[in-house]
């Protein structure tokens, strides 16, 4: 009976540890910061993310009907072996003509939200040369063809994002900020946003202030951290006041977070980055 109960409570032991193991995935990546290696060998990359500790991704891989060259239905059947949720796409080639096979494909994914990254349809402008960012049409248009893309993927049962880079926050040839024209005249019911809180700290703008003038309207939160050279760094290795910013989670209106950096410095591996971000993570109280 002894050796039984030892043997019981080895096992129960285990199943506890195992728990806890469980326990520690948590937080969202977005596969943009892994682009290179997702390029290489989608699948190997994918198994080193969710055991770095991630539970749920976003994708930045679409082209010709596939999801880093699987089919919508075979990244979804691969993501489910790793455990790992597909939660939001990034597809910055949507047209009214593709739009409905895209979303179709998105929804065959598994994914909840459809974020559009950048103005569509060629209205997006970036300088080699500068590396600012821009846009042509005016936000009025920009708009527009949100409101109608977002009625487009409701029908398909997704919901869609628009997400900001530092542009959106400064006022354009007619003095108008184009974020806050999106937030004022983008209906809740088809647009809502992803906020990238390195990108409104670029701008200089207080992603605090904005989640209390438009409540609940940013879905999903890109969390990158910020040097003190304004470059993209891990989570905890700069100077952005996370710990400040996700009180307001609720405020906010945001269901989940994607841990992104678009580029890393000093021959940091983007693979180890994502590592120290994740513990970067836990200090700031995100779970």
């Amino acid at each position: 009976m002894k050796i039984r109960f030892a043997q019981l409570t080895t096992i129960l032991f285990l199943l506890t540890s195992l728990n806890m193991f469980a326990q520690q995935r948590y937080g969202g990546l977005a596969l943009y910061t892994v682009r290179d290696a997702m390029k290489t060998d989608a699948k190997a990359t994918l198994k080193a993310i969710a055991d770095s500790g991630y539970k749920y991704i976003e994708a930045a891989g679409y082209k010709d009907g596939k999801y880093y060259n699987m089919t919508p239905e075979e990244f979804k059947s691969f993501l489910k072996t790793l455990k790992l949720k597909p939660i939001s796409t990034h597809q910055g080639d949507i047209t009214y003509e593709n739009a409905d096979r895209m979303f179709s494909d998105a929804k065959k994914a598994g994914f909840k939200y459809f974020v559009i990254p950048v103005p569509p349809m060629g209205l997006f402008t970036h300088d080699n040369q500068s590396k600012k960012m821009g846009m042509t049409g005016g936000a009025q248009n920009l708009a527009e063809i949100l409101n109608k893309m977002g009625k487009m993927a409701q029908k398909h049962k997704l919901k869609l994002l628009y997400h900001n880079h530092d542009f959106e926050f400064m006022k354009d040839a007619n003095g108008i900020v184009t974020i806050d024209y999106l937030l004022e005249n983008c209906s809740s019911k088809y647009v809502n946003f992803q906020m990238d809180l390195f990108w409104v700290t670029k701008a200089g703008a207080d992603p605090i202030a904005y989640f209390k003038k438009y409540p609940k309207r940013f879905k999903i939160w890109h969390v990158k951290d910020m040097d003190d050279q304004g470059r993209f760094a891990p989570v905890g290795k700069g100077v952005i006041h996370f710990g400040k910013i996700l009180k307001q989670q609720k405020l906010s209106g945001m269901n989940y977070y994607m841990v992104e950096q678009d580029n890393t410095y000093d021959n940091l591996d983007p693979l180890k980055a994502i590592k120290i971000s994740h513990k970067g993570l836990k200090t700031f109280g995100f779970n």
